[in-house]
C-alpha cells in the first residue's frame, strides 16, 4: 500500500493548481474565496465529470475507461460554482419535501397500529413473521427486527428532551401510546417499523398516501430516507447515483410516474430525479397546495447545462417538462 505523501496547499496554491490541471481562472481571489467556501475534494468532486478521459486494455483484455487528472478544453470554475449552487438548493428542496411526508407518515402510521392499541408497536402479534422472528444462527444469535427496533427507539426516547415525551417519563412511567412515540421518530426508524407492519394495516397506510402496494411504499420510504440523508449531510446530490433507488410503479399502476419505465438506462434508474418524481406525487395527498412541484420545476428549468452535464445528468427524460407531474 503507498503511504500519502503529497503536501499541504495554501489556497493560492490550490488555484495554481486547478490552473495547472488546465481549470480556466478568471479571478484569484473569488476561486480562493470558492475554496475556502467548500474546499478543494468537494469542488473537484463536483467538476469530475469535466475531465478527461482515455480508453483502455486491462489485464483480463477488457475495454475500460481512465479518468485523467486534466480537465477538457474550455472548462471553467464558474462552472463549478453554477452546479454547487444547483445542487444546495436541490438538497433544500428534497429537505422540504421529504420533511412533508415524514410528518404524514410519523402521524398515519400512529394513527393505523393505534387504532388496534395505544401499545401496538410493542405487540409482536400485529407485525408480520420475518419482523419479529430471532435469529436462528447458533454462531451469532441475533434478537428479532423488532427487538432491534425497540432498543433503538427506547434509546431515542430516552434521549429525547421533547416536553411531551418528559411528560410520559414523569407520569406514565416513559411508556407512550403510538400515535404519541411516532412524533420522535426518524424516517429511518418509521421505515423500519412499516416494513414489519401486516399487510392490512401496511396497506391501509400506503392507500391514504395514493401509493397501491405495501411493497412500493416500504421501496419509496427507504429511498426517501436514504435522499434525506444525503442532503442532511450536505453531500452532492444532483448526479449522484442512488444506491437506494425508488422502485417505479408498473405501467398503469400509477400513470403519471409510467413514464419511469421508459428507459433501462442506469442514469434513468438510479438518477435523482427518480426520487424527485416520488416526492411531487406523494406531495399533493399530504398538502396540495405546497407549490414544491413548481419550485422544482423551476429549478431544474434552470439546470446549468455544459458540454458535461445536462438535465438528463440527474435521470430525468428529455420531455420532463411537458409531464403531467410537473404540470403547474
Amino acid at each position: 500500500m503507498v503511504e500519502y505523501a503529497k503536501e499541504w496547499l495554501s489556497l493560492e496554491s490550490q488555484v495554481e493548481r486547478l490552473r495547472e490541471h488546465g481549470l480556466k481562472v478568471l479571478d484569484d481571489d473569488r476561486a480562493a474565496r470558492l475554496l475556502a467556501g467548500v474546499g478543494y475534494y468537494r469542488l473537484t468532486g463536483y467538476l469530475y465529470p469535466f475531465r478527461e478521459s482515455e480508453g483502455y486494455v486491462d489485464d483480463e483484455d477488457r475495454n475500460r475507461v481512465r479518468v485523467l487528472s486534466e480537465f477538457r478544453p474550455g472548462t471553467r470554475l464558474d462552472q463549478a460554482a453554477e452546479i454547487i449552487d444547483f445542487d444546495r438548493r436541490l438538497r433544500l428542496l428534497v429537505l422540504d419535501g421529504v420533511e412533508r411526508i415524514e410528518v404524514a407518515i410519523r402521524m398515519r402510521i400512529g394513527y393505523v397500529l393505534g387504532n388496534a392499541s395505544a401499545f401496538a408497536y410493542e405487540d409482536p402479534a400485529l407485525f408480520i413473521e420475518s419482523f419479529t422472528t430471532s435469529g436462528t444462527d447458533i454462531r451469532d444469535p441475533k434478537p428479532s427486527k423488532h427487538v432491534q427496533w425497540l432498543q433503538r427507539v427506547s434509546a431515542r426516547q430516552a434521549s429525547s428532551d421533547e416536553k411531551f415525551v418528559e411528560h410520559f417519563r414523569e407520569k406514565y412511567d416513559d411508556r407512550m401510546p403510538v400515535w404519541a412515540l411516532t412524533e420522535i421518530l426518524e424516517l429511518g426508524h418509521l421505515s423500519v417499523l412499516y416494513r414489519g407492519m401486516n399487510q392490512v394495516d401496511a396497506q391501509d397506510v400506503a392507500l391514504a398516501l395514493g401509493v397501491p402496494t405495501k411493497k412500493l411504499m416500504a421501496s419509496w420510504l427507504a429511498s426517501l430516507n436514504y435522499i434525506r440523508n444525503v442532503a442532511a449531510h450536505h453531500a452532492r446530490l444532483f448526479n449522484r447515483k442512488l444506491q437506494n433507488a425508488p422502485s417505479r410503479p408498473k405501467i398503469g399502476q400509477i400513470p403519471v410516474l409510467d413514464h419511469l419505465r421508459d428507459s433501462e438506462h442506469p442514469k434513468r434508474v438510479y438518477g435523482t430525479y427518480s426520487a424527485l418524481a416520488v416526492i411531487a406525487y406523494l406531495l399533493p395527498s399530504i398538502d396540495p397546495d405546497t407549490g414544491w412541484t413548481d419550485r422544482v420545476g423551476d429549478l431544474l428549468n434552470g439546470f446549468p447545462t455544459s458540454n458535461a452535464f445536462t438535465i438528463e445528468s440527474l435521470g430525468a427524460p428529455a420531455n420532463w417538462s411537458a409531464l403531467e407531474l410537473w404540470a403547474k
